[in-house]
């Protein structure tokens, strides 16, 4: 008997906070099972993205510190031995008010033809620059991928 429920592609938005960190442990071990490929999906939070665009925050520190947690995510999936690919967004936009961490998933779900998505729920730090707790509940409701929000 097949299983119904067989992804190849998992999708795991991060934004740089452990709970997201957690969100890639469960993506790695769904992939695994399923012998799947992992894309994560790193959200650039709105005081960020608000910075980015006045100048106040230095790109180099900011691309330091992306690749530093990119590799820490790297390191979580190449110990299961599962495939994995990045890319990087802003999750909010002055420009567009339709742009929020939950449309950007699902976006991006879409351009890489995900079939399961693994969520961050809300942070238990509340800090405002853990932007995924945002996200999960509207991915919840308008994925039409399976979600295991953690």
């Amino acid at each position: 008997m097949t299983d119904p429920l067989s992804p190849s592609l998992v999708l795991v938005p991060v934004d740089g906070s452990e709970e997201s960190l957690s969100a890639v442990e469960y993506a790695t071990a769904v992939a695994a099972e399923y012998d799947a490929r992992i894309h994560a999906l790193y959200v650039v939070g709105e005081d960020l993205a608000r910075a980015i665009g006045t100048g106040a925050v230095d790109d180099q520190t900011l691309a330091a510190d992306t690749e530093a947690f990119l590799e820490a995510v790297a390191d979580i999936v190449a110990e299961a031995g599962v495939p994995l690919s990045t890319s990087m967004t802003h999750g909010f936009s002055t420009a567009r008010l339709s742009r929020h961490p939950g449309s950007v998933v699902l976006d991006t779900a879409e351009e890489v033809d995900a079939d399961f998505l693994v969520v961050p729920r809300e942070p238990v730090s509340g800090d405002p620059d853990e932007v995924l707790g945002k996200a999960a509940e509207y991915v919840l409701l308008y994925a039409s991928q399976p979600v295991l929000s953690v």
